[in-house]
This record gives structure tokens, sequence and C-alpha cells, in this order.
């Protein structure tokens, strides 16, 4: 197996689960500490900071993982890898953007804002499945 691809691979799904772990535990969470007077602000710039912490690890993730299974299409396992990439993908896009976005636009919302922690458990299991296949591709 390509070594630098799978180890970008690995550290990069490594920073992402960590991430989503605090995002699941801690940060949505406290979003419902926030005054309703400040919270559109506080979204916005939670969404502008996270994207700027985010936006290089998942495309260097979803890159490398690509990649691997361009290079190595026998394994089963880079193939499962890129399921879960697939998973966070799709639930980040069709799930989490559009939560989000009703934040924002309606405020806090308390059904909106259980349905952000909530629908986010499926992109948590994703990352983390993710990083264990890592760990398993890099001990072989």
């Amino acid at each position: 197996m390509s070594d630098g691809l799978l180890i970008a691979n690995a550290l990069a799904t490594w920073f992402m689960v960590g991430v989503i772990w605090l995002v699941q535990l801690l940060i949505y969470p406290s979003f419902r500490n926030i005054a309703p007077d400040r919270f559109r602000a506080e979204m916005l710039k939670h969404q502008t900071v996270t994207g700027r912490v985010v936006i290089l690890p998942m495309l260097v993730e979803l890159g490398t993982s690509l990649a691997l299974l361009v290079f190595h299409p026998e394994s089963a396992l880079v193939w499962l890898g890129n399921v879960c990439v697939g998973a966070w993908g799709f639930s980040t896009v069709l799930v989490q953007v559009p939560q989000h976005t009703r934040l924002i636009a309606d405020g806090l919302e308390v059904r909106t804002l259980a349905n952000l922690v909530k629908y986010n458990w499926p992109r948590t299991i994703a990352w983390t499945l993710h990083g264990g296949i890592c760990a398993a591709l890099l001990w072989k």
C-alpha cells in the first residue's frame, strides 16, 4: 500500500474524528446556552470558524480515500473507508448543512437544535469507523 497516501489519509481522518466527537459532545449541545439575541451571529461565527478548521482535512481525507481506491481497488478495507467518507459527506451536505441554515435563518429553535445533535450521530459513527479502518490499514 502507498505509505505516504495512507499516512495522509489516516492523519486527516483522525483529525476529523477528534473534531466530530468534540462537535457532537460539546459544541452542538452548547448551542442551547447562547442568548437568543446573539444566536444568529454566533451561528454565523461558528460556521465560518469551523469551515476554516475542517475544509482542508476533509478535502485531504476525501482525496486520499479516492486515491487509495484508484491504486488499491482490491482492498475491501479501502472500499469500506470510502463508504464511510460517502456517509459523512452525504450526511454533511444533505442533513447538517440544512439544519445549520435553518438555525441561522430561524434563530434558536429547540427542535432544530435537537435534530442537529441527533442527526450528527451518523457522521460521528462514519468518521470513527473510518479512523478504525485507517488504523487497520496502517497495521497491515
